[in-house]
């Protein structure tokens, strides 16, 4: 199946069991805002869960923050928002389409890089195991004269991106055919810049700064609270400071579902460190973070790490940690060198001091940061791209049938178990009912007595619930009940009284944890 049509179908499927609804819908949605459903919702806040307790409670030197989403709009001048946060847009003058320039540029670079790739494939093919990879890379006139291209072009975008060159990026854009997927022509209009914030009014601010934003990212607040923090929890260097929340931009091209939506969540860490460790702790970062994603178990080779190029006005260094959706390898999380800049900004803008005595170098110093940036949205995308499967199952008396089933990790499943009475009568529902009386204070469970009990199993494996415990006959006698595994499909009989040990073993967030 095309990865176009899997991306379709998960769309789809979100939509028609409870994981994400079109906003507004009622009034033909609103473009690139989405709302989460019930099984969504769930699915949610056990990523954000499984990164908070990741983050803050697993770590002695990291604390938690929830700051406001509005702040004064000096912030976004000592960020850089005001100034720096933009865009450059393109439209075709055929089909009337915006785009962002650069990312037209980066998807062609994407092609080139493609193209070079599936060379090295075939070659793998054709010589077997006595393929040297490196020699056919070096040596390969396709594979050369495509890399001259990819590397010409790499550079040359980056130098303009870096110059804020508008015209050359629009120029790279026709010197190297970059057509309208639309209209397939390449009319395009200038480059220009478009700011992404949201701006609003506040009646109680001076009237000289009544204009404010809704925050593009949750790190300022992060930022300007760095010293209440340290004093107040008495915190030394290195440490950090979490945060989860909203955040908003006015994404002009917004596309591919909840990659790119105006209001997402993101969850951030901001770690502050000695100057001159910068990089110690950066790949110290890298690493850490990137086990915390395998440890999912949805695949090592799903992963990969995006070195920047063009790194942003604050960083020295930058990746991403990208995942490998239905559209592609895209980024899920970024780990960045901030620098000082941010809280040298704000010292400069707000005439406060924003530095750190410490007490073991005898020095008095404006801290560097090291952050980690993920879009639990995106997360969100990858557990469900990764989970989503079509599979031809064995019915008994009858030809093989389709199921479609999300194989979700069981401890970030929105429904750890359904607990479903075989039929609705001879007292089977009164038992079923004691045993989920029994099991909701720990977990969330569903119970379910409509229906066969195979229709029910198929609706509990299409919203991922990784068990299902079927009371029957049996259980009236001693008290046995069998539990059925969503991606085996296969049962064991086991005795109520163990249920909520071995649930609490299989569905734990503590054996993630104890991975990272």
């Amino acid at each position: 199946m095309a990865n176009e049509d899997i991306f379709k179908k998960i769309i789809a499927h979100c939509k028609e069991y409870g994981f994400i609804f079109p906003g507004s819908e009622i009034y033909d949605g609103l473009g690139a805002v989405y709302d989460y459903g019930q099984n969504g919702a769930e699915l949610k806040n056990n990523i954000r869960q499984y990164w908070w307790k990741a983050m803050v409670q697993m770590n002695e030197n990291i604390v938690g923050l929830d700051a406001a989403i509005f702040m004064h709009p000096k912030t976004w001048e000592a960020s850089g928002h005001v100034s720096a946060f933009h865009d450059p847009l393109i439209d075709n003058k055929d089909s009337k389409k915006r785009y962002r320039a650069d990312q037209l540029i980066e998807d062609h670079l994407q092609k080139i890089e493609d193209k070079i790739e599936k060379e090295v494939e075939k070659a793998a093919g054709r010589f077997g195991q006595d393929f040297n990879e490196q020699h056919f890379r070096e040596t390969s006139p396709r594979v050369t004269e495509n890399m001259k291209k990819y590397e010409e072009l790499k550079s040359r975008y980056i130098l303009a991106s870096e110059n804020e060159d508008l015209n050359e990026i629009r120029q790279i854009i026709i010197d190297n055919n970059i057509v309208c997927p639309i209209s397939g022509t390449a009319n395009w209009t200038d480059v220009r810049q478009f700011n992404l914030m949201f701006s609003t009014q506040l009646g109680s601010v001076s009237e000289e700064a009544n204009t404010i934003y809704l925050r593009p990212e949750t790190a300022q607040g992060i930022f300007v609270n760095f010293l209440n923090v340290q004093k107040t929890g008495r915190m030394k260097i290195p440490f950090g400071i979490a945060q989860t929340g909203k955040a908003f931009r006015n994404e002009i091209v917004a596309r591919q579902w909840i990659m790119r939506m105006r209001e997402f969540e993101q969850m951030e860490m901001q770690y502050f460190i000695r100057p001159g460790t910068e990089m110690e702790w950066y790949e110290y970062w890298k690493e850490k973070r990137m086990k915390w994603h395998k440890a999912l178990g949805m695949g090592d080779d799903k992963y990969r790490f995006h070195d920047h190029d063009k790194l942003a006005h604050y960083a020295n260094a930058a990746a991403d940690i990208e995942f490998r959706f239905p559209i592609g390898f895209k980024e899920v999380e970024g780990i960045h060198s901030r620098t000082d800049f941010d809280l040298g900004n704000h010292e400069k803008f707000s005439g406060k001091k924003m530095q750190y005595f410490d007490p073991d170098t005898n020095e008095t110093y404006t801290p560097y940061v090291i952050e980690t940036s993920i879009g639990l949205d995106r997360m969100f995308f990858s557990v469900i791209a990764n989970g989503y499967a079509e599979e031809k199952v064995e019915r008994e008396g009858s030809a093989k049938e389709e199921r479609v089933v999300l194989k979700l990790p069981p401890a970030l499943a929105p429904v750890k178990l359904a607990v479903l009475p075989l039929t609705r009568k001879d007292g089977l529902p009164d038992k079923a009912r004691e045993i989920m009386d029994r099991l909701k204070f720990d977990f969330n469970c569903q119970y379910e007595e409509k229906d066969s009990i195979g229709r029910r199993y198929r609706r509990q494996d299409a919203i991922g619930t990784p068990f299902c415990i079927t009371i029957d006959h049996q259980s009236l006698e001693d008290n046995t009940v069998t539990i059925r595994y969503r991606d085996s499909m296969e049962q064991d009989r086991v005795p109520i009284e163990q249920l909520p040990k071995i649930m609490e073993e299989k569905v734990s967030m503590k054996k993630l944890l104890e991975l990272l």
